[in-house]
């Protein structure tokens, strides 16, 4: 293992750089992992847990400090407190009730949670983070099974580097549009409260399905999602403008980075419902595959990226002082908004060693809407089952009961999951 020591301070990566000044209490750019296991958790357990995973991550243990042009990160030694889940997911993540740190673990009968700032890391990085803590807790909870050969044989190689810095070209095009989304329709739940829909698949069936129709899980799970909102909010509200989907897009997979610090990117495609007469499922899924073909090449990921660092890198920004960059960004921050319907971020298979697997039932993957983006949703794949996660403000979930239909149809195995906040679908359909 290579053996990591942290500096008593760092500079944000270009993306993390807005992500304190544009974010607060609405706005909380706070994402979760969860774990639920098979065993009740054993909360002293966790923290040591917990405290054995930051050894080895140690660049994790930081807090945030606000500077004169930029916030940094500086060291943070206090004590890391671990608490029964209380409030909703993805909520901000208050520094004074947290001890500073920007990630917050909790847990709630056999489930174990990890709420993270995203100006500390992004989805990738932190999976890895999350998964070194299940570890720890299975090799604790069951020192009998697990040597200390198991406990001592992991291995990380990171860096704390800005690889958008690294890899951006100056001199890369704008990709960018300037057509305006569609916005959700609708009245949001009352008293602050998020509701969580997890929508939980067979995963060889979507594969079979997959295959059949010729493109990727993402793909397909995209032109389901786009068809649900076209038929339930889209189509009764009589929208317009189009349906644009965010797709986060994980860098380390067309750049070499060992990089702990954010490195993603994203694709947008734009679904012009009326105008490209998408109005049957075959008819999105031929132009999602068109446009994420379009979209994720090398050149055109560039270009997006690269465009994201022009604004952080830019002379004038760079000048203005934190609290005036605060009034400005987040005020461009809300207008940016308005040029996405929803995010769509799959992370993938979240793999576990061996025997490990044995106590742990699945994974979750979660992130906050917000006032603009007011449903968001995600997706991991753990073992035979992929669970894409709705998150949402609207009161109504006609949106996630469609796509449950949607896949349904298809013969697929589908059971849902949710915290109650909203009525969903019962087990008996």
């Amino acid at each position: 293992m290579k053996e990591n020591t942290i500096p008593t301070w760092r500079r944000l990566d270009n993306s993390a750089k807005i992500f304190p000044v544009s974010t607060g209490k609405r706005y909380s750019t706070v994402f979760r992992i969860s774990a639920v296991m098979k065993e009740t958790i054993q909360p002293y357990l966790l923290k040591k847990a917990v405290k054995q995973a930051l050894n080895r991550f140690h660049d994790f243990k930081v807090k945030m400090k606000q500077g004169v042009f930029w916030y940094y990160f500086e060291e943070n030694n206090k004590e890391i407190h671990i608490e029964e889940e209380k409030n909703y997911p993805c909520k901000y993540i208050e520094p004074y009730t947290n001890q500073d740190y920007l990630f917050q673990v909790t847990y709630f009968d056999k489930k174990i949670n990890m709420d993270v700032n995203h100006a500390l890391t992004d989805g990738n990085n932190a999976t890895n983070f999350f998964k070194e803590i299940i570890y720890c807790y299975i090799e604790l909870a069951h020192k009998k099974e697990f040597t200390k050969e198991y406990r001592t044989k992991r291995t990380y190689r990171y860096n704390t580097e800005d690889s958008y810095m690294v890899n951006y070209d100056k001199h890369a095009g704008n990709n960018n549009s300037s057509q305006k989304a569609y916005v959700l329709k609708g009245e949001n739940i009352p008293l602050g409260a998020i509701a969580v829909i997890h929508e939980i698949i067979g995963l060889e069936a979507l594969k079979k399905k997959c295959k059949e129709k010729d493109c990727s899980i993402t793909q397909y799970l995209t032109a389901t999602l786009i068809q649900a909102i076209y038929e339930e909010n889209y189509l009764p509200n009589k929208g317009k403008k189009p349906i644009k989907v965010c797709i986060p897009v994980n860098l380390k997979k067309y750049f070499h980075s060992d990089t702990l610090s954010n490195f993603f990117s994203y694709i947008t495609l734009e679904a012009n419902m009326r105008k490209d007469n998408l109005d049957t499922f075959e008819k999105i899924l031929a132009f999602v595959k068109e446009d994420f073909q379009k979209r994720l090449t090398e050149e055109e990921i560039l270009k997006t990226m690269s465009g994201n660092v022009k604004l952080g890198t830019n002379p004038f920004v760079k000048i203005i002082p934190l609290f005036l960059k605060k009034i400005v960004v987040r005020a461009a921050y809300l207008e940016i908004r308005k040029y996405t319907t929803i995010t769509f971020s799959n992370i993938g298979r979240i793999g576990m060693i061996g025997k490990y697997q044995d106590y742990i039932e699945e994974f979750l993957f979660l992130i906050a809407p917000d006032p603009v983006e007011r449903i968001k949703c995600s997706a991991c794949t753990f073992n035979n089952e992929l669970v894409f996660t709705f998150t949402t403000i609207l009161n109504d979930a006609s949106i996630e009961k469609k796509f449950y239909e949607l896949i349904q149809k298809q013969n697929i195995p589908i059971r849902i999951e949710s915290n109650g906040v909203l009525d969903v679908i019962s087990e008996k359909n």
